[in-house]
C-alpha cells in the first residue's frame, strides 16, 4: 500500500486588528477551508494562544495573527490558500509563505510547484526558490513581495526521516498498535511535558498528532510504509536535540531539516547527529522579508547490497 507523506504547508500571516483568527471566526469556517483542500478535521484541541485541528491529511494550527496549514497525500492545499481570500479578500492579508516538498510519487498529484504558483500570482506578486538539487531531496517556497518584514524571533524547525529500517517499518504497521504504543515509543511525554495531545492512529497504517502549550506547537506525521516511508516532526521550538531519539527508533537512511531564522544551525546539529551520517546537501538563503531559511540533507554511509523489489501484481506495476 503506497501513500503520499510528502507535505505541502503554508503560512498565512494577517493583521489582527483587522481579522483574529482564533475568535473572529466561526470553526465552520474552518472545515470548508480544511476541505476545499481535499481533507477534513477529525478532531481538536486549543489553549487561550492557540487552536490545533487534526486532519486526515496531517494538521491546522491557529493563532490569532497567523495559520498554518499542513496537508499530505493528493490534497490540493492550493486550493484553500484560494478559499481564504476568497473569503476575506487579501486586505488583512500580510504575508503568505507556500511550501512544498519532493514527492515520492509526483505522477499522481493534481498539480506539481510551478502550476500552484502559477495561481498564487493570480491574487500576490512573490518570489520562488527551490532548496536542494531537483534529482535528490530539495523544499519548494513561495513567499509574497509586498514590504512585509518578518520577525527573526519567529522560528521554525522540520525534521524528516526518509526510508526507515524494515524494524521500525514492521513495528509502526503493527495493525494493533495503539496511540499510547506510540506516545510511549517516541517518549512523548518525556520529550514535550505539559503539552496538550490530540493524536489518531489511521487503519490500515498511519499516525498523527497535535500537541500545544502556550503559544508552541509540535505536529508528528507518519508514514511508515517501507516502499514509502515518511516521518516528519515539526515545531515552532528547537527540535535538533531530538535527532538522537528519532535515529535511534527509525534508523532512517536519511534525514532533511528545515529550518526558519535558526542561526546556530550548523553548530546544533554537529552536536545531535551520528557520525554515519554526513551531510549530502546545504542550502542556505535569507529571502528578502528577512527570514533565513536553511535546508540540509544527510544519508548514512553504507556498503550493505540490498535486494530487489519484485513487482508481483500488474496493478502494482502501473501504480509505479
Amino acid at each position: 500500500m503506497f501513500f503520499e507523506g510528502s507535505e505541502k504547508k503554508v503560512q498565512i500571516i494577517v493583521n489582527e486588528k483587522k481579522l483574529s483568527l482564533l475568535t473572529g471566526i466561526a470553526d465552520a469556517f474552518w472545515h470548508g477551508f480544511v476541505n476545499s483542500s481535499g481533507a477534513k478535521i477529525l478532531s481538536t484541541i486549543e489553549s487561550n494562544h492557540c487552536k490545533a485541528f487534526l486532519l486526515s491529511e496531517s494538521s491546522l494550527f491557529i493563532w490569532p495573527h497567523k495559520l498554518i496549514l499542513i496537508t499530505c497525500g493528493t490534497t490540493q492545499l492550493i486550493k484553500a490558500i484560494e478559499f481564504f481570500i476568497h473569503e476575506f479578500s487579501l486586505q488583512p492579508i500580510e504575508q503568505i509563505l507556500y511550501q512544498r516538498k519532493n514527492e515520492y510519487f509526483s505522477y499522481a498529484q493534481p498539480s506539481c510547484f510551478s502550476q500552484d504558483i502559477k495561481v498564487l500570482r493570480e491574487y500576490v506578486s512573490g518570489a520562488a526558490y527551490r532548496f536542494g538539487a531537483v534529482d535528490s531531496h530539495h523544499n519548494y517556497l513561495f513567499h509574497q513581495e509586498n514590504g512585509y518584514k518578518a520577525n527573526i524571533n519567529d522560528k521554525s524547525y522540520e525534521i524528516v526521516a526518509y526510508h526507515i529500517s524494515h524494524s521500525a517499518s514492521r513495528l509502526l504497521t503493527h495493525g494493533k498498535l495503539t496511540a499510547n504504543e506510540i506516545r510511549t515509543l517516541f517518549q512523548i511525554n518525556e520529550l514535550f511535558p505539559n503539552f496538550t495531545i490530540d493524536d489518531h492512529v489511521f487503519h490500515p497504517f498511519g499516525y498523527s498528532l497535535n500537541g500545544i502549550k502556550n503559544e508552541n506547537y509540535f505536529t508528528i506525521h507518519i508514514t511508515p510504509q517501507a516502499e514509502s516511508s515518511y516521518i516528519s516532526v515539526s515545531a515552532n521550538f528547537d527540535l535538533i536535540a531530538l535527532l538522537p531519539r528519532l535515529i535511534a527508533i527509525l534508523d532512517p537512511t536519511t534525514i532533511d531539516i528545515l529550518t526558519s531564522n535558526e542561526l546556530n544551525f550548523e553548530e546544533k546539529v554537529k552536536g545531535n547527529l551520528p557520525p554515519p551520517f554526513v551531510c549530502t546537501s546545504l542550502v542556505k538563503e535569507t529571502l528578502s522579508i528577512g527570514d533565513e531559511i536553511l535546508f540540509s540533507s544527510y544519508s548514512q554511509k553504507t556498503k550493505q547490497c540490498s535486494e530487489a523489489i519484485s513487482l508481483a501484481t500488474n496493478n502494482e506495476i502501473q501504480s509505479l
